[in-house]
């Protein structure tokens, strides 16, 4: 599977209205020290923001089980190669256990399609995913990869499939493992050197 195919435009930035409004009561907001240092660690974020985001990463979701498999398909989606590492080198796994907290509606889906591929493989291999050979494995991904494709029966699995790829190219192109891997460069300081020769030549200038 060609890894720059995954890549693919999420927003995953949502704060639900059910916090801000739990902020706004009255004694709501905290003024704890330590809240507060961790807020001035991270600028241009909230006291409440900040405690929000430590909050989601001390609450678990998934199960052991669960991680195992969501971490064996990311790496399916993008494997390490010459260029960089996989998608667990750049902790996609957990980026994607932070957002089905961060946006609840992703849990179903999640977890409906990680029970969804474990059934299938157990009626094909007789057993789970996560405990199937690379070769079975590869197989299942190629039969729900390609949704256009996709067998009658399989659509579950194409829905599952497209958000944990949409998820994962999420997680791993905003590290920066992921932009030095797409090559982005961005700003960077340079020397200016003056007008270049060929253009002053160019207007008659050369000699001024």
């Amino acid at each position: 599977m060609n890894r720059r195919e995954s890549l693919k435009a999420l927003g995953l930035t949502a704060i639900s209205s059910a916090v801000l409004l739990e902020a706004c009561k009255p004694g709501a907001l905290k003024t704890d020290k330590a809240v507060d240092e961790k807020a001035a660690a991270q600028p241009g974020r909230e006291a409440f923001e900040v405690e929000r985001d430590h909050a989601l990463n001390a609450a678990k979701f998934f199960n052991a089980h669960e991680m195992a498999t969501i971490a064996i398909l990311s790496d399916i989606i993008i494997p390490k190669d010459g260029k960089s590492g996989s998608a667990t080198d750049a902790k996609v796994p957990e980026f994607i256990e932070f957002i089905v907290k961060d946006i609840p509606d992703h849990q179903i889906p999640m977890r409906g399609g990680l029970k969804w591929l474990d059934i299938q493989c157990l009626n094909r291999f007789q057993q789970t995913f996560k405990d199937a050979s690379e070769k079975q494995r590869i197989e299942m991904v190629e039969d729900i990869a390609y949704p256009k494709k996709v067998k009658p029966g399989m659509q579950q699995g194409a829905a599952f499939f497209s958000l944990m790829r949409d998820l994962t190219a999420s997680g791993f192109f905003t590290t920066e493992m992921g932009v030095k891997d797409l090559g982005y460069v961005g700003n960077v300081p340079n020397k200016w050197t003056g007008v270049p020769a060929d253009v002053l030549k160019q207007y008659g200038m050369e000699n001024v």
